[in-house]
C-alpha cells in the first residue's frame, strides 16, 4: 500500500476524517477484550461505547467548526490514501456542505441511541460493538470519496442492522431483518452495476467521485445510470413501492434500532441521490426530475393514508416516515437551489423528530408492554412528561409553525412554486396533492395521541413511573434541536446553502432544463 496521504493544507498534521471513521471501528473491535463474562450484568460495555461515541461526536463537532465560515462550497478537508491500486480503490474522504450536516445528525443520533439502551443486558458487548460498527459505516458512507470505498460502507452498514433486528427485536424479527436485507442486498446490486458502469465509461477509469462528476455521462446511458441509482438507494430513502420493509423493521426493532432506522439510514439514501443522481448525472435528472415530483407526491399521500391503518404505533410512525421522505424526493425533484435546500433541510429535521418519536415510544413501551393503540387509554394522566414530549415530537411532524418540520416542508413547497422549468398546472396540481397529505398528517397523528393519551383508562397501567432523568436528557437532546431549527433555520442552512446552490448552479449552467419540452407535463 502507498503509504502517501494527501491531506487539505490547514490539516496536514493529522488525518481527522480517518478518526471520525475509524474511532468507532476500533472500539468495536476492542469490546471482546473487555473484562467480564457475556453474560453478567456488567455495565462497562455500555459505559465504554457511550464514551466512544461521545468522543466521536465531539470531534465531528470539532472537525466540522474548523471550517464553518467556509460554508463549506467544496470539499475542505480531504483525506487521500492509495489503498489498493490494482482496482483502483483510494481511502479517500473528503467533507462538504451536503455531508457536514449529515454527518453531525448520524454521531448524535448513534450517541442518543446507545444511551436509550441503557438497561440492555442480554448479549450487551455483541450490541454495543454493532452499534459502534454502525457509526463508522454511517460517516463513512457520508465521507467517502471513492465510489468502491462508498459501495464497501454502505454495504457494511446493512450487517449491523440486520443482526440489532434479528436478535434484539420483537417476535416476528426474523421476517422483518430478512426482508430487509433482502430487500437492501438487491438494490446494492444496481448500485454497484450503476457506479461501475460511469467509472469504466470515457478514456479513463476513475472509482474517485470528484473526476466522475468530471466526466460527461449523457444520453441513454446517463439516464439507464440514473435509473439503477434511483432504484437502489430509492429502498433505502424508501420510494414507493419498494417501502416495504420498513414498516415491518421498525415494528420489530427495539427503540433505539429504530432510532437509528428512522434518524440516519433513511437518510442515506437521500444522501446518495443528492451526491450521485444530482451532482454525477445532472442532465438525466433534469430530464427526470418530474417523475422524482410524482413519485414524491405519491409517497406524501400513500405514507400518509397507510398510517391510518396501522393500530400499531410504531407501525404507524413508519408510515408516517415514508410521507415525509416524500418531501425530500419532492425537494430534489425541484432542481432549483430552494427545492434542493428544503431537501436537505428536511432530512435534518425528520431524523430528529422520527428519532425522537421512536424514542418516547419506546420509553413508554418499557412500561406498558405494548405498542397496540387499542389496548393504551388513559396515560397522560400517569405520564404526564411523556405525553407532553410525545405531543410535542407528533407537533414537530406535522410541521407546526415555529419547529423545525414547518420550515423544511414550507421551504420545499416555495422550491416547487418558483420554477419556471414546470408548467403551471403541472406545479399546481403538485402542491395540491401535497397538500393533501399535510392535512392528513395532523388527523392520524393527533388521533394516535387520543387513543393513546386519553380515552377509556386501562386499569393495568394505572401504576406505572414517569420517565428518569436520563431518559428525558436524551428526549430533550433531540427535541430541542427542533425547536433552535425551526426558530433560527440558518444554523443548519449555513451549512450547505454554499453546496446546494452549486448543485442548482450546476444544472443551469449547462444548459440543461429541458423539462417543459417533456409531453407529459407540456
Amino acid at each position: 500500500m502507498d503509504a502517501s496521504i494527501t491531506l487539505s493544507p490547514e490539516y496536514q498534521a493529522f488525518p481527522w476524517l480517518s478518526l471520525i471513521v475509524l474511532l468507532p471501528a476500533v472500539g468495536a473491535l476492542l469490546m471482546p477484550f473487555l473484562p467480564g463474562e457475556e453474560k453478567s450484568e456488567s455495565n462497562l460495555p455500555r459505559n465504554f461505547a457511550l464514551t466512544v461515541l461521545l468522543c466521536d461526536f465531539l470531534l465531528i463537532i470539532g472537525v466540522v467548526n474548523s471550517f464553518f465560515n467556509n460554508q463549506f462550497s467544496d470539499i475542505q478537508l480531504a483525506e487521500r490514501v492509495n489503498w489498493i491500486p490494482l482496482i483502483g480503490l483510494e481511502w479517500s474522504l473528503g467533507i462538504d456542505g451536503i455531508s457536514a450536516p449529515l454527518v453531525i445528525l448520524s454521531g448524535l443520533i448513534t450517541l442518543l441511541s446507545a444511551a436509550a439502551s441503557w438497561n440492555l443486558r442480554r448479549k450487551n458487548k455483541l450490541y454495543f460493538a454493532l452499534l459502534l460498527v454502525q457509526a463508522s459505516a454511517q460517516s463513512l458512507v457520508f465521507l467517502s470519496q471513492d465510489f468502491l470505498l462508498f459501495f464497501l460502507a454502505w454495504e457494511l452498514e446493512l450487517v449491523p442492522v440486520y443482526l440489532l433486528i434479528a436478535i434484539w427485536g420483537g417476535t416476528n424479527r426474523q421476517y422483518a431483518a430478512t426482508k430487509f436485507i433482502l430487500y437492501t442486498a438487491l438494490a446494492s446490486l444496481l448500485i454497484l452495476i450503476s457506479g461501475l458502469a460511469l467509472a469504466l465509461s470515457g478514456n479513463e477509469y476513475s472509482l474517485n467521485l470528484t473526476e466522475l462528476t468530471n466526466k460527461s455521462h449523457s444520453g441513454g446511458f446517463g439516464l439507464l445510470c440514473y435509473i439503477g441509482f434511483l432504484i437502489g438507494f430509492g429502498v433505502k430513502l424508501p420510494i414507493f413501492p419498494l417501502h416495504t420493509w420498513l414498516p415491518d423493521a421498525h415494528g420489530e426493532a427495539n427503540a433505539p434500532v429504530s432510532m437509528l432506522l428512522a434518524g440516519i439510514l433513511l437518510k442515506m439514501g437521500g444522501y446518495a441521490l443528492l451526491r450521485f443522481n444530482v451532482q454525477m448525472l445532472p442532465e438525466a435528472h433534469t430530464q427526470l426530475a418530474p417523475a422524482l415530483v410524482i413519485i414524491g407526491i405519491v409517497n406524501i399521500v400513500y405514507g400518509a393514508l397507510n398510517a391510518f391503518a396501522q393500530d400499531n404505533v410504531k407501525r404507524r410512525i413508519a408510515c408516517s416516515s415514508i410521507s415525509h421522505m416524500g418531501f425530500v424526493l419532492l425537494g430534489i425533484g425541484a432542481i432549483d437551489a430552494l427545492g434542493i435546500s428544503g431537501a436537505m433541510l428536511q432530512m435534518i429535521s425528520h431524523g430528529l423528530i422520527a428519532a425522537a418519536m421512536f424514542f418516547f415510544t419506546g420509553s413508554f413501551y418499557e412500561r406498558t408492554n405494548t405498542l397496540s393503540i387499542p389496548n393504551m387509554g388513559g396515560l397522560a394522566k400517569v405520564l404526564p412528561i411523556t405525553f407532553a414530549c410525545f405531543l410535542a415530537s407528533s407537533l414537530a411532524s406535522l410541521a407546526l409553525p415555529g419547529m423545525s418540520g414547518f420550515i423544511s416542508e414550507i421551504t420545499v413547497f416555495l422550491g416547487i412554486t418558483s420554477q419556471e422549468s414546470f408548467t403551471s398546472i403541472f406545479r399546481a396540481i403538485t402542491i395540491v396533492l401535497a397538500a393533501i397529505g399535510l392535512v392528513l398528517t395532523p388527523i392520524y397523528l393527533l388521533s394516535m395521541c387520543r387513543r393513546v393519551f386519553f380515552g377509556p383508562r386501562i386499569p393495568a397501567l394505572a401504576k406505572i413511573e414517569e420517565m428518569n432523568t436520563r431518559e428525558l436528557t436524551i428526549g430533550l437532546s433531540l427535541l430541542a434541536p427542533t425547536l433552535v431549527i425551526g426558530f433560527w433555520p440558518r444554523i443548519v442552512i449555513d451549512l450547505y446553502e454554499s453546496s446546494t446552490n452549486a448543485l442548482a448552479q450546476g444544472l443551469i449552467s449547462q444548459d440543461l432544463i429541458a423539462i417543459s419540452n417533456i409531453s407529459f407535463i407540456s
